[in-house]
């Protein structure tokens, strides 16, 4: 495993890559508060089975993509991101896939720009119609939804974060063995600023997010935890009518939301067979 970086959009993005040069390119997308170090796992599964794989610290997390001010985080930015990543890695699409927020611009990504997405992997997050349905209609996902008005408060969110230096990331994880590599993610967290800039992705968050989506038209699989606190059954079970193109939904029973670690190795199988199974 290897790094990069890639210029786009006017910022330098550091990425974990792997694979053959000429190999079809994967393109992984991290959650919050993680970072590409979350993909591990699965960067050397793929590589290993001729994928090229390319893994970003997105917005806020590189040190040379972190611009000042919460709208420079609002979701169009996100998506053209991964666009100029795209262009910078001289590919014209690639197999994207995504976890936690990384799965919300993939979505976004496949519906704005499906000519760029070869297939789409949606890792914990519901499509975001199917999302923003739940929290209309459903109370239990308006309940597991609450942590986001607190990180939309800015010095509350951080204060609580970092209590007493570190206590409220480590909460955030669930206080379970989610990630060997915690201590990575809370010292990034820790560097000054950089904590304020990743929540800057839900300080941006807006329902004009959505404007204009329709179902997703590329070939999709969506991979969903029955374990996981914050995204509740409902939107994931109404995914499927917001897909109209082939669709494979997969149930990870007794797992947290921290699939890509905890569940690499179910996640990287089934990963497999869906490149396999859309190779054009």
């Amino acid at each position: 495993m290897e790094t990069l970086q890639l210029d786009a959009n006017g910022l330098v993005f550091d990425a974990l890559t792997d694979g053959p040069a000429d190999g079809r390119l994967v393109v992984l997308l991290h959650g919050f508060p993680q970072t590409s170090w979350s993909w591990r796992h699965v960067i050397g599964v793929l590589a290993a089975a001729g994928y090229r794989v390319v893994a970003p610290d997105q917005r806020g997390y590189s040190p040379g993509a972190r611009p000042e001010g919460v709208p420079a985080y609002a979701m169009p930015h996100l998506v053209a991101d991964v666009v100029g990543m795209l262009d910078a890695l001289g590919a014209e699409r690639a197999d994207v896939v995504g976890h936690d927020w990384g799965a919300a611009v993939a979505w976004q990504l496949a519906d704005r720009h499906p000519s760029r997405v070869r297939t789409v992997t949606a890792v914990s997050v519901p499509h975001p119609l199917a999302f923003v349905e739940a929290l209309r209609t459903d109370d239990d996902q308006r309940q597991r939804s609450q942590y986001m008005r607190l990180f939309q408060v800015e010095g509350k969110a951080e204060e609580v974060l970092l209590r007493d230096g570190d206590g409220g990331l480590r909460t955030f994880f669930g206080g379970a063995e989610a990630t060997a590599d915690v201590d990575r993610y809370v010292a990034l967290m820790q560097q000054p600023g950089v904590l304020t800039t990743c929540l800057s992705w839900y300080r941006a968050q807006d329902l004009e997010d959505v404007k204009g989506m329709g179902p997703t038209t590329v070939p999709t699989l969506y991979v969903w935890s029955d374990n996981d606190l914050a995204l509740g059954p409902v939107a994931a079970h109404a995914t499927a009518g917001f897909v109209t193109a082939p669709y494979r939904f997969e149930v990870l029973h007794g797992v947290s939301h921290w699939i890509p670690e905890e569940a690499h190795g179910e996640l990287s199988t089934w990963l497999l067979e869906h490149l396999a199974a859309h190779p054009a």
